[in-house]
């Protein structure tokens, strides 16, 4: 155990379980809020109608444009429509991008918001925002991104196609993988990484063959709320510079580009951090780290080439040169031939190697 170390908790009240979402109206209530704005993706937008019927004459209308990576443009765009309709707490319903929007407003407006996830992200648990301007994904982390609230409702993940749980519950792996070896990790977080990891382990196979099992997908949203905890806590590294880089430039899509990416980038930092592989191993119940993540990859079903997401063979060179700009800590120093290899490895969707 390291015994030098510091952990901070996060104030963020959780509300978890079956039905919760009809703690909505209190939960508002709490926060002072009476004009609120409830937020989705244009495909989630019947949802977060229902969402807004159910807050009733405090619900200030909706904005269902979130979009991948978080684009500045559209930020700014709900900014303005929360100043239309002054709006004082946004409930940001959904995955990754519509958190990430209620983040981007909370950066610029200072209000309160609620996330109520519908998918493993984790990122409702971070005061983290990721956006994405000219083809670039930068990152802040700052108070006041932090949801005030989560709402975990077990039962909206139930209409999670079993695909998109795999790859949203890989990329919330990937937060407890690199939590593992961290330059800042400490006890506490390695334990709820460990915990996630293999939450997710029990879980994932059996939603991929009952995606109505209440039992795997509580199991899941709990991996997703301790995961989430985990990158809040601890710094990340090369896996998700990697996955900003790759989203940002060649518009990947997020979760899928996770999965694809985490089993190669834990061997490339296998031999540096070997305490970090071993409790992963452990997790999966597998003999190695990376082998293990690629295999339960492939049980899942989930994609595991870049080539198959959309990523051009010549973008390996760019993304190679965008990775060494402004680098992440990382257990082992990054080479551009190793990343290099490793990106190619990823993009044909070979096996992870050393």
């Amino acid at each position: 155990m390291n015994h030098d170390f510091i952990y901070e908790a996060l104030p963020t009240r959780v509300i978890f379980g079956q039905g919760k979402l009809q703690s909505l109206p209190h939960e508002v209530e709490r926060l002072g809020a009476r004009r609120v704005l409830v937020l989705s993706t244009p495909q989630q937008e019947p949802w977060a109608q229902n969402v807004s019927e159910l807050l009733g004459s405090v619900s200030a209308g909706i904005y269902s444009n979130a979009t991948m990576h978080t684009p500045v443009e559209i930020s700014e765009q709900a900014v303005a429509q929360v100043q239309r309709l002054e709006a004082d707490c946004v409930v940001a319903l959904g995955g990754g991008s519509t958190t990430g929007l209620g983040k981007a407003i909370a950066l610029r407006t200072g209000l309160p918001q609620i996330a109520v996830p519908t998918t493993y992200a984790g990122s409702e648990m971070t005061p983290i925002l990721g956006e994405t301007e000219n083809g670039v994904k930068t990152t802040k982390r700052l108070p006041v991104i932090l949801p005030k609230t989560v709402i975990y409702d077990v039962d909206l993940s139930l209409t999670l196609p079993a695909a998109l749980s795999a790859t949203s519950g890989l990329n919330a792996m990937a937060h407890a993988v690199e939590a593992l070896y961290a330059q800042d990790r400490n006890p506490v977080t390695s334990i709820m990484a460990e915990e996630g990891l293999a939450a997710f382990a029990r879980a994932l196979p059996t939603i991929t063959q009952s995606p109505k099992d209440i039992e795997a997908r509580s199991d899941a949203l709990y991996g997703a709320w301790l995961c989430g905890i985990c990158l809040a806590s601890a710094g990340m590294a090369l896996h998700h510079k990697l996955c900003h880089v790759l989203g940002g430039a060649f518009d990947l899509p997020h979760a899928q580009t996770h999965a694809v990416m985490l089993p190669h980038t834990a061997a490339y930092n296998s031999k540096a951090a070997a305490d970090a592989m071993q409790r992963i191993a452990r997790a999966l119940n597998a003999p190695d780290a990376a082998q293990g993540l690629w295999d339960l990859a492939g049980k899942l079903g989930a994609p595991r080439s870049l080539k198959e997401l959309g990523m051009p063979e010549a973008g390996i060179e760019l993304a190679t040169e965008l990775a060494l700009k402004n680098p992440y800590w990382n257990p082992r120093p990054l080479e551009a031939d190793g990343i290099r290899k490793l990106l190619a490895r990823a993009w044909a969707g070979e096996a992870p190697s050393l």
